[in-house]
Formats: structure tokens, sequence, C-alpha cells
């Protein structure tokens, strides 16, 4: 039996559905379970039940504890394109009216479909792109104006309007006080950027962007743990004094939150206040303790992939999530070079260089 959208479930006056499935999901109890709509007795203790939802947070605990929870990530992009070349292209072909023929879409089409276009865990959005193009092709063929047409990259501007997301290499750069990071989202795996700089102030931390209260710990955590870490970095004390340290994420309309990206932002103060930038095709991942460890964090494979997709070379990742690579097919991990990181001292000598006295600190070369 299947549940669908279970964590849709709403208590109203009518009743609260919860509580009925806490009995109807418990094995222990469920060969009794008595319909009160019908009024009769139902043995429920041989039914598989299987139950569906987007966000496991809005479940009932109760309800969650009777669940064996199976997490199915978002398609990546190639499996995207794989989907749209054998199943979806073909069936809105025939849905259209069209043969394979009459209209071809190439794969650097459905690429930019993918990454231009949608941006979704599924692909029913890109369902729905494909079948625009397609109608825009049956139309031209209905009215006699062409026999066959093949779309490629260039054309979808003039079918579709331009792209409704901008790809991420644009805003990367190598500027002091910039830290590239990845974020998990439920549309799949993303890139941040960090943004740290200073002005003359009384010692505040200015945080902006939309942050949960999990990051501004974080940003928090991070400044705390640079101030620890100063003398070991030939950072001037005095350096800290009467300034105002603000820390912003770009995309201030869109909430985040999360402690993975406490590492990035360790390095976005540490590349400001030594004066180092970070370089442009490195990312990083992981959440930071007040000691310098680097904390595993989740949705590893979601935001290598981001980091791939996006065209970075190299990722800083905590050493605990090593075991989460084998997520990941060989031509997808051969295509990152993975550092991995157990403290901070390991994320400033990959991000802003090696040391050059490691017996007294991290002095920057």
């Amino acid at each position: 039996m299947m549940l669908d959208e279970v964590d849709k479930l709403s208590a109203s006056a009518h009743g609260d559905p919860s509580a009925a499935l806490l009995e109807v999901l418990d094995p222990e109890q469920n060969n009794s379970f008595r319909d009160n709509y019908l009024g009769v007795p139902f043995d429920l203790s041989r039914v598989v039940f299987l139950a569906t939802a987007n966000v496991l947070d809005q479940i009932p605990p109760p309800v969650r504890d009777r669940m064996e929870v199976i997490d199915l990530p978002g398609y990546t992009q190639e499996e995207k394109l794989n989907i749209a070349t054998k199943y979806l292209l073909p069936r809105q072909r025939e849905l259209n009216g069209l043969s394979a023929a009459q209209c071809a879409l190439s794969e650097a089409a459905l690429r930019a479909l993918v990454a231009d276009y949608t941006r979704e865990a599924g692909v029913r959005q890109l369902e729905r792109e494909i079948g625009r193009c397609l109608r825009h092709v049956a139309l031209r063929v209905a009215e006699g104006q062409t026999a066959a047409v093949a779309i490629d990259a260039v054309d979808l501007d003039a079918i579709l309007g331009p792209a409704k997301y901008e790809r991420e290499q644009a805003l990367r750069s190598s500027v002091t006080g910039v830290a590239t990071g990845l974020a998990w989202t439920p549309v799949g795996g993303d890139i941040l950027f960090i943004e740290a700089t200073r002005a003359a102030g009384s010692g505040r931390l200015i945080l902006t962007g939309q942050l949960g209260d999990v990051m501004k710990e974080s940003a928090q955590a991070a400044l705390t743990l640079l101030k620890a870490q100063a003398q070991a970095l030939r950072i001037p004390a005095e350096q800290f004094e009467g300034i105002d340290v603000h820390v912003h994420v770009p995309a201030g309309a869109i909430p985040k939150d999360g402690p993975s990206a406490g590492v990035a932002m360790f390095i976005a103060l540490a590349s400001l206040f030594t004066h180092r930038p970070v370089h442009h095709e490195l990312a990083m991942t992981g959440e930071i303790s007040l000691r310098g460890l680097v904390l595993p964090v989740g949705g590893i494979k979601e935001k290598l992939l981001a980091a791939q997709r996006a065209g970075l070379k190299t990722v800083l990742l905590p050493a605990r999530n090593l075991k989460d690579l084998r997520e990941l097919s060989e031509a997808e991990r051969a295509a990152l070079q993975i550092v991995p990181l157990d403290t901070v001292e390991d994320a400033i000598r990959a991000a802003l260089g090696e040391p050059r006295a490691p017996a007294g600190g991290f002095e920057l070369s």
C-alpha cells in the first residue's frame, strides 16, 4: 500500500490522520486495526506499506519512528541526460505527433536544458521544456514551413527565451576574502561564495545573506578560531581592533542554513586577514569546531557533482567523509582532486599555501 506525500499530513476538525497511522504502521498492533468509517476490523499485519515524502522533518516524529527511512538522492546531470535521451524525448515526440526524422534534439541542447533551464531533483520540468521545444517544431511542420528541424543549444534562446539559471563559473575569481563553498539543496548540490571584508567599526561581526541560526554560529566560530590562530598565522592582534568584520553569502533572497560552510567561512576570513587569495578552481566543505577540527557533513555526492559541473578542479573534504566517495563513479572521482582535511591547518595549507615555518605555526609563503 502506497502512502504518497506522507509529509503533507495535517490535522483538522475532522481528525488527525497521523494518529491513525500510529496504529496502522505498528506491526505489533495492526493485526486488529478497526476502520471507524466502515466499522469493520482489518488484519494489516501482512500489508507492506511504502510511504514517500519530500521533507523528512515535516513527518510527525512518532510516525517517522515506525518507518525505515531510505534516502533517494536527486538525479545527477548525466543521469538526467540519459533519461531525457532514452525516455523523455521519445515520449514527447509521440505526444506531439512527431517522428524522429522530423525533430532531433542534440546532446548539447539537452545538456543546456538540464543546466540552464531546469534546476530540480527529478525530471518533470525537464520534460516540460522538451515538450515546449517539440511543440515549436510541430507548429512549424503543421504550417508547412519545414519538414524537419534539428535543435541545437544555440536555438534554445529563440524557442524558450533566455536561460533561467546563471552558471556559477562566471562569479568565480581569485580575490582575497572570498572562498568557494559547496552546499546541498533539495534539487541537488550547488556552489556558494563566502565573501568577507572589514571596515572601521566597533568590533562587530555582521552576517548577511539570509543565513540561518546554525550558519550564523559557524561564522562566529570561524572568527573566534581565526583569532585563536592569529599568532600562528602571523596576524597582528591590532588588525582585529577597531574594525567590523562583514561576512556575506550572495543570493540573499535564498535562505541558507547548516554547518557545512564552516571551513569555507574560516578560509575566507583567513584569506582576508593574511592577504592571500584562494584559487578560483578550489572549493571546500566541512564543519569546524573551536579546537580546529574539521567535522564530517552530508550530501557529499551532490556537492562533488556540483563542483564538477562548475568546472572546479580541487575540493577540500573532511577526511571522515572519504568513505562517501564510493557513491561516485570512477570517472566522477577522477575528474576532481580530493584533499582530505583533519584540521583547519590542513585547509590553510591547501587553500592558502604551504607554511614556511611548521614548528612555529603557519607563516604563509
